[in-house]
Parts: structure tokens; C-alpha cells; sequence
């Protein structure tokens, strides 16, 4: 199956669904029973699948991260791209670079609230790369 490559741009810092985009790669690949892998190119982004219905708790968790990896830590040495560069490369360290996904009845076997997310963690607009890969 041929990889789905994705060029999206982000507004800044937050969680932007995804879904729908991973889920027509997954139709294109008319595969009914297997794996979705999703992968973002990228040490300052990254994947999750989170709830998808109350964006409140993509907010809450948001603020957590931010909480838990704070801009201007004295102990930073990589900060040549501003205070939220290693922010940034920690958080997408401590969630993920890549999803796998049942694929079930030609469809993402995600649960009733769940949504697929890219995680974008710098403040400024980037263009982020994430690959889609489909097998049986």
C-alpha cells in the first residue's frame, strides 16, 4: 500500500483533529482488515488520540502539559528557537511521534469519543508532515 502524506498547517499551539483526514486515507487504501499507522515528521509536534466530543478536555489537557513542561526553565540549554523550543521537544517526548489504529470493516476502529489529534506545541504557525500508512 502506497504511504498518504499529509502537509498540514497548524494555527499555533493545540491539538487539531485529524481524524477525518487519516480516515480517507484509510478508505483510499480499501483495506478492510488491518493496521493504521499515523507518524509526524517532526521533534516539536506530536500524535494523540483523545476525546473528541467536549473540546474542554483537550484544553485541561493542554494546560496539564504546559504545567508539567514550563517555558523559561533555567536548566534549558536548547533554546535557541525561543522559550518554548525544548518545551516543545519534551512534550512531543513525552506523548508520541506515531499512532497504529485497527482497521476494522475498511474503517479506523477508534472508540465512540475518541478522535485522532496532532499536537502542535510551538506557539508561532507551522506546516507539519505526517505519514499514513495502511496494511492488512
Amino acid at each position: 500500500m502506497p504511504v498518504t502524506r499529509l502537509s498540514i498547517s497548524t494555527p499555533g499551539r493545540g491539538l487539531l483533529e485529524i481524524t477525518g483526514q487519516v480516515e480517507r486515507a484509510v478508505v483510499r487504501a480499501g483495506v478492510h482488515e488491518g493496521v493504521c499507522t499515523v507518524f509526524v515528521q517532526h521533534t516539536s509536534a506530536s500524535l494523540v488520540i483523545q476525546e473528541n466530543a467536549d473540546p474542554s478536555a483537550r484544553a485541561d489537557l493542554e494546560a496539564w502539559l504546559d504545567r508539567l513542561v514550563p517555558e523559561h526553565d533555567p536548566l534549558y540549554t536548547h533554546t535557541t528557537e525561543g522559550p518554548d523550543d525544548m518545551p516543545s521537544h519534551v512534550k512531543a517526548a513525552l506523548t508520541a511521534t506515531s499512532l497504529s489504529i485497527p482497521v476494522i470493516d475498511g474503517r479506523l476502529g477508534l472508540g465512540r469519543w475518541q478522535g485522532a489529534y496532532l499536537w502542535e506545541h510551538r506557539r508561532r504557525p507551522h506546516t507539519r508532515n505526517v505519514l499514513i500508512h495502511v496494511g492488512a
